[in-house]
């Protein structure tokens, strides 16, 4: 399937090849600014998927030293209630208490209703459309789902290092957590992180939804402000410039929440009144769309940040696999890192 924009203007290169930064994509003619569209041939389903190289997964397979698991899955049915309107699930057993045998059936499931990856066919640029400059229906979660993720994972607690510096993230306000911020909190832990890795992202936002009684989660399902990602053009180009293979943190949208709520009234009109402008206000239309960067939301982070805390180590063996569903739109993450 061929794509709108024009010839690549040498070979493609390799995931073992030298990355070009931000500043200097996009690397084919015609491809938007910003985009990495032709790195990995007018074709590509993967995105920076495919820096999780076999060389690298076995590298990474080293770090399990104490044989330690770490889940980082919710419940199917956090939140609960839903988040962004979405309708609950209900799950069903069939058959008799005391049958043979029982099946499970889940009414309503949505796969972006808990922890979850966000594939390319979530979000679409405003201005270029979907990842690769590809009709919608090209993109789907089985492509990640056959060929698995496992690589190094690095965790970046950025609520730890922002209360040790006397400004704790506020978990019920739009509380912008900036590119700079990130880079921080990689410093302070003495964390490099790798071409490749899958970069986690600690708010603190899900542990402390845990604690919430039903009254407050009642409201948030009607409509909810979340810390996340400044969503500057800078998170984009220092995502990029790390070279990581995906970024999920344990907030809703790993984004500041609700877009927009970081602009007055009269840059939200203008920037509304400018499709080419939207992404000022939502960093996915830049991370999947235009870069394809893989995004996770509503990972579970608490228990692996504290034993990162307690060895003084941030990194560990990550795997996932993601749901085998034919042009899924997303899927839970069903990931694990192994230390």
């Amino acid at each position: 399937m061929g794509t709108p924009w024009g010839d690549e203007r040498g070979p493609v290169p390799s995931a073992e090849s030298a990355l070009p930064s931000y500043r200097e994509l996009p690397v084919v003619d015609g491809a938007p600014a910003g985009s990495s569209w032709g790195l990995w041939g007018s074709e590509d389903r993967l995105g920076c998927l495919n820096l999780l190289t076999p060389e690298r997964a076995l590298a990474a397979s080293g770090l399990v030293q104490r044989g330690l698991v770490f889940s980082l899955n919710a419940d199917l049915a956090t939140p609960d209630p839903p988040l962004f309107g979405r309708a609950p699930m209900r799950h069903e057993v069939t058959g008799k208490d005391d049958g043979p045998s029982h099946d499970d059936v889940l009414h309503g499931w949505n796969t972006q209703g808990s922890s979850q990856w966000d594939g390319f066919r979530h979000v679409r640029h405003p201005v270029h459309g979907w990842y690769g400059g590809h009709p919608e229906g090209f993109h789907g979660i089985d492509a990640w789902a056959e060929r698995g993720l496992a690589g190094r994972a690095v965790l970046a607690d950025v609520a730890r290092w922002r209360e040790s510096e006397g400004r704790p993230i506020r978990q019920d306000a739009p509380d912008p957590v900036t590119a700079d911020e990130l880079v921080a909190t990689l410093a302070a832990q003495g964390t490099e992180v790798e071409v490749g890795d899958v970069l986690l992202v600690r708010t603190g936002w899900l542990g402390w939804y845990h604690q919430q009684d039903l009254d407050v989660r009642a409201a948030m399902g009607a409509g909810h402000e979340s810390p996340g990602l400044h969503p500057e053009e800078r998170t984009a180009e220092v995502l990029w410039d790390l070279h990581v293979s995906a970024v999920a943190a344990d907030n809703p949208s790993l984004e500041v929440w609700p877009p927009g709520a970081l602009h007055s009234a009269e840059e939200l009109e203008e920037i509304r009144g400018d499709m080419s402008r939207r992404p000022e206000l939502f960093v996915h239309q830049r991370i999947l769309p235009l870069l394809g960067l893989p995004i996770g939301e509503m990972f579970e982070l608490d228990a692996l940040a504290d034993d990162c805390a307690a060895e003084g180590t941030y990194e560990g063996f990550f795997t996932s696999a993601p749901l085998n569903l034919r042009h899924g739109v997303a899927s839970p993450p069903n990931a694990l890192v192994l230390r």
